[in-house]
Formats: structure tokens, C-alpha cells, sequence
């Protein structure tokens, strides 16, 4: 999830703000967790899974 949609439950501002410490420590949280921190999970099964038939056809088609 990406920080620029929650609202901190302690001052009820976006989080992307940074109002409150609390606010801060999650936005820097989400900072790094890298590039694939903020994808869904069956977003990276589906892509995972095209991965897999892709390398499976182009075997197939040397093979």
C-alpha cells in the first residue's frame, strides 16, 4: 500500500503529510521498503505466474 492514500489514526491527516511523529515513522517505513513494497500480492502471483509461461513457451519452442 502506498502512504499517499492512508490517514493516520492519530491526527487524521494523510500520511503522506508527516504531521504527527507517528505519520513521519510510517511514511519513512514505507520509503523503504523498495520497489516492490508497495505491490499487491496477487499482483506479484499474476506476474509471477506470466513469468513462469513465458519461460515455459520460449523452452518449448527451442526444445
Amino acid at each position: 500500500m502506498t502512504y499517499d492514500r492512508l490517514v493516520c489514526a492519530n491526527c487524521a491527516a494523510p500520511v503522506s503529510e508527516g504531521r504527527c511523529p507517528v505519520c513521519r515513522a510510517n511514511r519513512e517505513r514505507l520509503q523503504q521498503e523498495g520497489f516492490l513494497g508497495g505491490v499487491n500480492p496477487m499482483a506479484l502471483i499474476a506476474l509471477l505466474a506470466v513469468l513462469i509461461t513465458a519461460v515455459a513457451l520460449l523452452a518449448h519452442q527451442t526444445a
